[in-house]
């Protein structure tokens, strides 16, 4: 299994000092109670842990390829009590079969730029919700990484594999889902939400 283009784990401090508070983006997102939620690389659990909290007491799957992020996310649910987290190991590209059920929400934040076939996503993530569901892709927005700094230093995807709002639109417009809002996520990034 490849990992998608130019992804990779960055801390928590540097996750902190870009959203200081995931609880509310993702609330902001309409994110809550009861919704279960496919965190598509999920990492080591920057937002896997805010959504378990906003979701309780539904499900939230942590989708990623690394056994070792997964293990690390696992350990913390652990310790902090949130049961209602369950990891996944496998190919987002092969979400459908991944997934034990239909989730009212997929989220993919800050890997859609790396993913190689994005409307073979798109269409897995559409198999993936419930019929009244929603994928919600959050991405950089298309500027150089010297307009995206974090911490002090320039940031982010290269430049050529960022995505405007519009070119995420036309990724996923093959696909039976539904445009329905473009949120403004500052300093660097947008989200648009999908229905089904």
């Amino acid at each position: 299994m490849d990992r998608f283009q130019n992804t990779r784990q960055p801390d928590w401090d540097w996750w902190g000092e870009l959203w200081s508070e995931p609880k509310r983006i993702l609330d902001e997102l309409g994110i809550g109670v009861n919704q279960s939620v496919a965190d598509v690389g999920s990492g080591n659990g920057y937002f896997t842990f805010p959504l378990a909290e906003l979701v309780h007491p539904a499900p939230v799957y942590a989708v990623d390829i690394d056994a070792g992020l997964l293990e690390e996310l696992d350990e913390k649910a652990e310790k902090a009590g949130l049961s209602n987290i369950t990891c996944l190991r496998g190919d987002a590209r092969e979400l459908a079969s991944l997934l034990p059920e239909s989730v009212d929400v997929v989220l993919i934040a800050n890997t859609f730029h790396g993913v190689e076939k994005p409307v073979a996503f798109a269409e897995q993530a559409y198999r993936s919700l419930a019929s009244d569901g929603r994928l919600i892709v959050l991405n950089w927005h298309d500027r150089s990484k010297e307009e995206t700094p974090v911490a002090g230093k320039p940031r982010g995807p290269p430049q050529e594999l960022r995505l405007t709002p519009e070119r995420t639109r036309e990724y996923v417009s093959p696909v039976p889902l539904t445009p329905t809002r473009i949120v403004e996520l500052p300093p660097y990034h947008y989200a648009l939400i999908c229905e089904r």
